[in-house]
């Protein structure tokens, strides 16, 4: 499809293709954990139908629709992918592949990477191959990131990492990792980083789940120990990494607020989902709340749309991402509290009819903490955006 084809057109070609191509069992919106396609090479599929269509969408370049194609992408404008969310939302239907490869790294990679590192680590991403995750925080380096330890020492041809990453979420699930390493301990702590890419198989690297109050481990240590990292597996310059990591941020950020990791219980509509329990949706003021929570859904989701517009105009989200993700957070926190208030006794039991419902409660309680605590995004916001005192 090139960019010189009208909306309409691409429009009747794309729901023309999405009608054959998008299997029914992936036409119910489900965005919760079971069922998110993470990918990777130990990626187990939940059923053909998960397979089939990440395949085919991989093959259209329909995971990363924007990215460009030699990159794995569809190549679609800004005009193009609005039609595109469009018209999975009017089937229902599943993204077919989510990973903080696409979410995180591909950004950082079409921005600061070589043409070389694009070719070898973008497509594989595209198609759902390489599984990543992300090492930034460290048990003395959270809120205050730039303090990061985790060193990499100078050997020639190679970095020789040591040091430990906390909070690494799927760790122990990733093929790869993409961390802060601090290359330059003489350096001021913002300048003496470099943004790294390191195999989770090396040799020196070893990941511990640690759970959660949800019961699940999606957090792990993650501990290295004379890791060799050869020199081009670095992304931009030596000691620059702090700028990748701040590009970084903003797009975990925004991804967060619009719900991206699949926090926010699905792509279906809040009352649809609180109607599952056949009664709940009758109480008048669950029914009011519900529609407090769906009205401010659809304004966040316009204001990402404007920041998206902007940003295709060279205007990017900046530090306004601190007060996407921190309206995300609590969006989605007050809507699984709904979902637990509507559920009554059965939203408690962690396997009963309504699902684990009771155990995404609980997940959304680390959304105030993972890609910058509500603390530090409401201090953001109050010194960078609205121009306050410190």
């Amino acid at each position: 499809m090139s960019a010189e084809t009208t909306p309409d057109a691409f429009r009747e070609e794309l729901r023309a293709w999405l009608e054959e191509n998008c299997p029914q069992e992936m036409r119910d919106g489900k965005m919760t954990e079971n069922g998110i396609c993470w990918g990777g090479k130990n990626w187990q599929f939940t059923s053909d139908a998960q397979k089939q269509w990440l395949e085919r969408c991989a093959a259209r370049g329909y995971t990363v629709p924007t990215w460009p194609k030699d990159y794995g992408g569809a190549g679609l404008n800004r005009a193009q992918e609005k039609i595109f969310h469009q018209e999975m939302d009017r089937i229902n239907a599943r993204k077919p592949l989510q990973s903080f490869g696409i979410w995180m790294l591909g950004p950082a990679l079409l921005h600061f990477g070589s043409h070389e590192q694009k070719l070898h680590y973008l497509p594989p991403i595209a198609r759902g191959e390489i599984r990543w995750c992300q090492g930034y925080s460290e048990p003395g380096a959270g809120s205050d990131l730039a303090n990061v330890q985790t060193k990499g020492e100078d050997r020639g041809d190679h970095w020789l990492v040591n040091g430990q990453k906390i909070w690494t979420s799927y760790a122990d699930k990733a093929d790869w990792i993409f961390a802060l390493v601090r290359t330059d301990r003489e350096a001021p702590k913002h300048k003496g980083i470099s943004f790294l890419l390191m195999n989770m198989e090396d040799a020196g690297v070893e990941t511990r789940p640690i759970k959660m109050i949800s019961g699940i481990s999606p957090f792990c240590e993650t501990f290295f120990t004379d890791v060799k990292v050869p020199k081009d597996q670095i992304v931009g310059e030596e000691n620059r990494g702090w700028d990748v990591a701040k590009y970084l941020l903003t797009h975990e950020r925004e991804m967060i607020s619009g719900g991206g990791a699949g926090l926010s219980g699905g792509g279906r509509a809040l009352g649809a989902v609180i109607n599952d329990t056949m009664e709940g949706i009758s109480d008048a003021t669950l029914r009011a709340d519900a529609m407090r929570c769906e009205i401010d859904s659809l304004a966040i989701g316009l204001t990402l749309e404007r920041y998206k517009d902007q940003a295709e105009a060279g205007q990017g989200a900046g530090d306004a991402s601190a007060m996407l993700k921190y309206m995300g957070t609590e969006l989605n926190k007050r809507r699984h509290e709904l979902m637990m208030t509507a559920g009554g006794s059965d939203a408690l039991e962690w396997d009963g009819p309504l699902g684990n419902r009771a155990g995404d409660w609980l997940r959304t309680k680390a959304n105030s903490i993972e890609g910058g605590t509500s603390e530090v995004m409401l201090s953001i916001v109050s010194r960078r955006v609205l121009g306050l005192p410190g």
